[in-house]
């Protein structure tokens, strides 16, 4: 009894970000399959196939117990776009379903899911955002998981384009234009988010606890967005519409991994001011996650950005940035390891 009340206390404080587990073992595991690791991609795959409807059942149980909770992190500025992990979790989880065991239906069922969740989340949000009385100065109510926005458009431009590749016409054609659509419309919210956090970094005082890993999207959003035009390139022989734009998504597609590759020093850089000049302690966060995923998207964005530019020289890109990933990987697990199981051992 005493264990389960203590279950049901703790679940209170579920992040709502906490999806970004299933999101970065996903990508880590996609750019695995990418680069020859079948044994690390199908072990990746596994753990979330166990992980994802897990957080399905916590998030409903908070959602019983703890409506409150739930509700105010819904309203709040800074939480309240964690629950766009749950969009780009599910996206990518269906990319794994059909590069990793070709399951067309499942991959499917999961794109549907993913779209009724942006229009449910994304509508919501932003409505709350926008019409809540009571609102925080731009220093306190932003910060790159604001992001997480762009990042759940673009996971399901990713998933739209590749599902584009196992189907026929007329479909084809209908998802390789809806991948588009949602591919300029995650670069149009970038740059409005981007501009606004970019002027909160610059114009306000920043402190080490300001610094949380969700800034690490601000990576991972060109990161993916980088990944869903490098698809559309490739399919762009399968639509006339694309083939005609193929120059226009060439130059953005490379526009967006230079913006991401450019912010990679800058983010290690931050890190290196947080952790090692402002000794601010490193222990296990679920936000780090958050970190996790843009290392293993930008080694699958690059992968298949050689693929469709033939940009050769690029190659050993991808596998070193690929070790990295799973080493971010395997050492967040261990942390989320050590901070759940002494509890349950109690």
């Amino acid at each position: 009894m005493i264990q389960i009340k203590s279950f049901r206390a703790r679940l209170a404080g579920l992040s709502p970000a906490y999806f970004g587990m299933v999101m970065a073992t996903g990508i880590v595991s996609i750019a695995a399959h990418m680069l020859g690791y079948p044994r690390v991609a199908l072990g990746l795959f596994a753990i979330n196939c166990v992980v994802y409807p897990l957080l399905w059942l916590l998030y409903l149980l908070r959602v019983l117990w703890h409506p409150r909770a739930f509700l105010g992190d819904l309203l709040d500025h800074l939480r309240g776009p964690g629950f766009f992990t749950a969009i780009a979790a599910t996206g990518v989880l269906g990319s794994q379903t059909l590069l990793l065991h070709g399951r067309l239906h499942g991959a499917f069922a999961l794109w549907c899911l993913a779209v009724a969740l942006w229009l449910l989340l994304t509508y919501a949000i932003f409505t709350i955002l926008t019409v809540k009385e009571t609102k925080p100065t731009l220093d306190r109510g932003i910060n790159g998981g604001w992001l997480l926005a762009v990042v759940a458009t673009q996971s399901i431009a990713v998933l739209s384009a590749l599902l584009a590749t196992h189907i026929g016409q007329p479909y084809k054609l209908e998802l390789n234009f809806f991948a588009l659509s949602m591919w300029l419309w995650g670069g149009m919210l970038y740059i409005w988010m981007m501009s606004l956090i970019f002027y909160r970094y610059t114009f306000f005082p920043f402190q080490p606890g300001d610094l949380s890993p969700p800034y690490w999207i601000n990576m991972g959003a060109m990161a993916i967005s980088t990944l869903a035009g490098s698809l559309l390139i490739v399919n762009a022989p399968d639509a006339p519409f694309l083939l005609s734009l193929r120059p226009f998504i060439k130059g953005f597609t490379i526009f967006y991994w230079a913006t991401g590759t450019w912010w990679i020093p800058m983010l290690l850089v931050l890190g290196v001011w947080r952790h090692f000049y402002k000794r601010f302690p490193l222990a296990y966060d679920p936000l780090y996650w958050g970190a996790v995923f843009p290392l293993g998207m930008y080694a699958a964005s690059t992968h298949e950005l050689i693929r469709a530019l033939d940009l050769a020289f690029l190659a050993p890109l991808p596998g070193v940035v690929f070790v990295v990933a799973l080493a971010a990987w395997l050492t967040t697990f261990v942390g989320w390891l050590r901070a759940v199981l002494p509890p349950m051992r109690r």
